[in-house]
């Protein structure tokens, strides 16, 4: 039976609007929520059009208007190297996704691959392994990070790569409770009873089931990601300048706050200072 073009068309603005009715139906019901998803959505935006919206270019120097504050051209004032701050912000949303998501989804899946194996394996491999989560589960994650980036140097990829080991024993808890849970149910002994074998059992009876609280965690943990890529950076050893982020640009702030207090203050988690008294004081 064939579709004409026609009811293809009233499908389309049918599913459509019943999209939209959704989405306004949730806005309605969770205010909060939709206004999140907007300030995520923009964000996304902001990090993907960064060329196109950026005032300047991120790099641009001009060593004259050092730390200087805001005017109408430049609305968050320049940093300590005359360059935009706009512009270096709106370009480290970029490398903050970039991190945040790649890390999460790297260390999520060697995470979830592990839980797997030790929730439906079980017996002594999953008592040793877990022991070990555990353990490592122990340490907070930035102390984590900062051991890594102290052994790998910094840079773009080692800092994906420590970020990501920090997020690997999440997915293995979670993974391997969904696993241990699913290889009791009765398909999965009928699939055994026939002559598979445990890793065709694995990957595609109990794997399946695995996949939406695998979305769930990495939809979770990319803004813990995001702030442990940030912590990093503040503290000087992520992302290496002059690359714009979010971390090391209020790092920078946070060391000449007294020399521009007007912008500094509020990136650095002072923002309760007086300004009044912080311009007499310089004065």
């Amino acid at each position: 039976m064939q579709i004409s073009s026609a009811e293809a068309v009233v499908t389309l603005t049918s599913s459509g609007n019943s999209l939209l009715q959704g989405l306004l139906r949730f806005t309605r019901n969770k205010p909060l929520g939709a206004i999140m998803g907007i300030i995520i959505v923009l964000v996304v935006l902001m990090s993907v059009f960064a060329d196109v919206i950026s005032p300047y270019h991120p790099l641009d120097t001009n060593p004259i208007m050092a730390r200087e504050p805001p005017d109408r051209e430049h609305w968050m004032g320049y940093d300590e190297v005359g360059r935009d701050v706009l512009s270096r912000v709106i370009f480290g949303s970029r490398i903050s996704l970039i991190v945040g998501i790649t890390s999460v989804v790297f260390g999520t899946v060697l995470g979830s691959v592990w839980g797997l194996a030790s929730g439906y394996l079980g017996g002594k491999f999953d008592l040793i392994t877990q022991r070990a989560v555990e353990v490592w589960m122990s340490f907070p994650s930035l102390v984590l990070a900062l051991s890594l980036l102290v052994v790998l140097g910094a840079g773009l990829h080692t800092v994906i790569i420590a970020v990501a080991f920090t997020r690997v024993p999440y997915g293995v808890r979670v993974i391997r409770s969904v696993s241990i849970a699913v290889k009791e149910f009765m398909y999965v002994d009928a699939a055994r009873s026939i002559g598979a074998s445990e890793m065709r059992v694995m990957l595609r009876h109990v794997l399946p089931n695995c996949v939406a609280p695998f979305l769930i965690i990495m939809t979770a943990h990319i803004g813990t990601a995001i702030i442990v890529e940030a912590s990093l950076g503040f503290l000087g050893i992520g992302i290496p300048p002059p690359t714009a982020s979010w971390g090391q640009h209020a790092g920078q702030r946070g060391g000449t706050g007294d020399q521009s207090p007007l912008v500094a203050h509020r990136v650095s988690g002072r923002g309760n200072c007086d300004y009044r008294a912080q311009l007499q004081h310089i004065r």
